[in-house]
Formats: C-alpha cells, structure tokens, sequence
C-alpha cells in the first residue's frame, strides 16, 4: 500500500507524546512525590502516610522512596527554611502549588541530606513539576533550586 499522496484529499498525522522514562531513582521520587503532596492534602505526617501505602503497596514502595520521605519528614523545617529563603519577594512556600511545593522539598532534602549532585536533583525535581504542575512551574522550581545551589555552594 502506497503513502497518501499529500497533494490529494486530507492526510492527518497523529503525534503521540513520547512516554516518560523514568529510572529507578526517577520512579521513587515520583512515588515520594505523591505520598508528601497526599500527607500535606490529608493534613497528617508524612511517615503516616508512608505507612499506609507501604502496608497496600502494589507495586512495592521503593527502599529509595523511603528514604527521601523519612529524610523530609526528618528535616522539613531546614529544607522550608531554604526553600523560604530562596522564593522571591512576596512569595511564601504556602503560596506555592502542592506538587511545585513537595519536589523542591525531594530536591533540597537530596542536595543537603542525601548527597544527591545538584544538578541531578534539580533536573529531576523540574522533571516532575513538568509532568504534573503548572505550565510555569519548571522554570520556577529551576529558579528556585538555583537559588538554593548557589547558596550553598557561597555557604
């Protein structure tokens, strides 16, 4: 059979997004992602809620998502304090959409606890807000994580 000769009658091309490949790591902080955005939705701690999707898990909760919600869980008012004091004027992390407000809390906790290289963790926090924010919200949460790794690395 012969392609459609474009010159004759209507060819319509379907483009199909390309599926997201996520790596291992990827796959965890997705799931992290959720369980912070669903303790913060629910108003209980986040170990909580880790304990209720690992209780029903299937698939399996990851040992990396784990320990990226126990590590926020641990250190949530460091990681606020430098999210806070990287957000521009007039900005405040309540003001933030909950998905944009829980990867810069995954990003921050892997840059300052988890030994996670800067660029690694801010590519894949934007990665996420990509997929599941706001059409603004990769180029904000880059601006912001940014800001965070400078800090740090003047600190």
């Amino acid at each position: 059979m012969s392609a459609p000769d474009p010159g004759r009658g209507t060819f319509e091309r379907t483009i199909q997004p390309e599926p997201v490949h996520r790596s291992t790591q990827g796959k965890a902080r997705k799931r992290a992602l959720d369980i912070l955005f669903e303790s913060e939705l629910r108003g209980v701690d986040p170990l909580t809620t880790l304990s209720d999707r690992t209780a029903d898990a299937d698939p399996p909760v990851r040992d990396y998502t784990v320990r990226l919600v126990e590590a926020v869980g641990a250190n949530r008012n460091a990681i606020d304090a430098r999210i806070s004091a990287a957000l521009a004027r007039g900005w405040t992390l309540a003001r933030l959409p909950r998905v944009d407000r829980a990867a810069l809390r995954i990003a921050v906790c892997e840059v300052d606890f988890l030994d996670v290289a800067p660029g690694v963790a801010v590519s894949e926090a934007v990665s996420l807000v990509g997929e599941l924010s706001t059409d603004d919200s990769p180029s904000f949460v880059n601006g912001v994580l940014g800001a965070v790794v400078r800090e740090s690395s003047t600190a």
